[in-house]
């Protein structure tokens, strides 16, 4: 099958989809029935189909041949016709003209072996060295990936490529302005938006629970309490603590009198007379109201200092006494271990989340406020301060090489594995339809320098013969 009926036939298959099947196309084009053709599972989708543009070069590149080929039978015209006028006795002139158009033929031809060669075999014949974009693309995208990460993702090529751009300087330039920052905290709030919808909150919830349980178990509150402990004590900060429970036992005890009096009798022996329970009740109970009310209006009361004294010990025991810190790790573990607890810091991520969710969609919140206002404020820093773009652009060359220094064999063979994945004929045709209009201009300008070279290699060779 010629090229042109090649051309129609694709043509055909491409303007009437509805009357031609998958699997015919395929077999056309060379692929196999089998290959994936989906977005998926076909890398070399943009390989395998043509565009409006890419049709348009085409129909160049066959104009560009026509005039090729036209120019060589041009010069093969020219050549007869001189050859026959010098058989004629036409003069010296018809052997300088033949030279020149059988040198332009002999450069013409050579330079569409070679243009042919890059593509296809010459006249279908399986010379060696030829049809090297479709016998050779797997090694062209071999040495494509070599050379692509050896000069385009080194060390030193990215280092110097950013630091000619100058990134933290153009990034604080235009993060400086109102209505950039505006747009930067409205895309981060919604992406915030999205990453909480995205996760299940019992996933969420189960993190933080072990998060905090874990940390809890694994740190000892003791000396932490009684340092805390003894700092209060020190500062009086205790004080009015003392002083509220004071003032509510004082207003109980007004309040109570009957059940302290009752609950005083009902201790009392049974072989007491009732009336001399009822003088004991009264008794206690009144005093009992008079040493509350002496705590509660003397500040130097010795009972305060009494337990100004033990909250004191209770703090050196709980850094130093073996004994009361093991105490207290085990009344941790009871806590954290309570059912009620565990809900109680599970259910901390559900307001944490509500809040958060909240304030990101509010444009007047805290939340994205502060965030304007710290973009605002990193922009101006960025844009004018060379300390602050110093360590930025330092900060994105070492991201960058981490990653390209990291992954530059991932990105290779990207590039090999991509190539590799296009069908052979489809890439030869996609190729040649970009680049061959310009290396139609090989052809033409061989037969024009050949005629050239001819002409002047028959000059000089009558030159030095006469």
């Amino acid at each position: 099958m010629s090229t042109g009926e090649r051309d129609r036939v694709e043509w055909m298959d491409r303007t009437k989809p509805e009357e031609k099947g998958g699997t015919e196309r395929l077999r056309r084009s060379g692929t196999p029935a089998h290959a994936p053709t989906g977005p998926v599972g076909a890398p070399g989708r943009a390989m395998t189909s043509f565009t409006p543009a890419d049709e348009e070069k085409r129909r160049g590149v066959r104009r560009m041949k026509s005039t090729a080929t036209g120019l060589l039978l041009l010069v093969a015209i020219v050549y007869t016709l001189a050859k026959w006028a010098e058989s004629a006795g036409a003069g010296a002139w018809a052997g300088y003209v033949a030279a020149a158009a059988e040198a332009g033929m002999v450069g013409a031809l050579a330079d569409w072996f070679a243009v042919t060669a890059l593509f296809r075999h010459p006249l279908g014949l399986p010379i060696p060295h030829t049809a090297i974009i479709p016998t050779k693309k797997d090694q062209l995208g071999v040495s494509l990936g070599e050379f692509v990460g050896e000069n385009f993702l080194s060390e030193e090529v990215v280092r110097q490529r950013l630091r000619s751009v100058g990134i933290a300087e153009r990034l604080g330039a235009w993060l400086a302005e109102p209505e950039h920052a505006d747009r930067v905290t409205a895309e981060l709030a919604t992406a915030l938006r999205g990453a909480l919808t995205v996760l299940r909150d019992s996933d969420i919830q189960a993190v933080v629970s072990e998060a905090v349980t874990r940390r809890a178990s694994a740190q000892e509150i003791a000396p932490g309490l009684g340092k805390m402990l003894e700092k209060v004590v020190s500062d009086g900060g205790h004080a009015r603590f003392v002083d509220l429970v004071c003032v509510r036992a004082h207003d109980w005890l007004v309040l109570h009198d009957e059940q302290v009096m009752t609950a005083v009798e009902g201790g009392a022996p049974g072989w007491t007379p009732r009336f001399v329970d009822k003088r004991i009740g009264e008794r206690v109970y009144k005093e009992l109201l008079r040493f509350v009310t002496e705590m509660r209006d003397e500040p130097s009361h010795p009972a305060r200092g009494a337990l100004d004294r033990f909250l004191a010990d209770f703090a050196s025991d709980l850094q130093s006494d073996t004994d009361t810190r093991a105490r207290v790790e085990r009344l941790k573990g009871e806590v954290l271990d309570r059912a009620e607890v565990q809900d109680l810091i599970a259910s901390a991520w559900t307001a944490v989340r509500s809040m958060i969710m909240s304030a990101a969609e509010d444009e007047r919140s805290q939340l994205r406020l502060r965030a304007r206002a710290s973009l605002l404020s990193l922009g101006r820093r960025m844009a004018t301060d060379a300390k602050t773009q110093a360590k930025m652009d330092h900060w994105v060359e070492g991201v960058a090489v981490h990653v390209v220094t990291t992954y530059r064999k991932e990105i290779t063979s990207l590039i090999t594995e991509t190539v590799a994945s296009w069908d052979a004929e489809h890439t030869t045709r996609k190729i040649e339809a970009h680049i061959g209009r310009d290396l139609q201009f090989i052809r033409i300008n061989g037969t024009v320098v050949g005629s050239l070279a001819g002409l002047l290699i028959y000059t000089v060779s009558r030159t030095l013969g006469a």
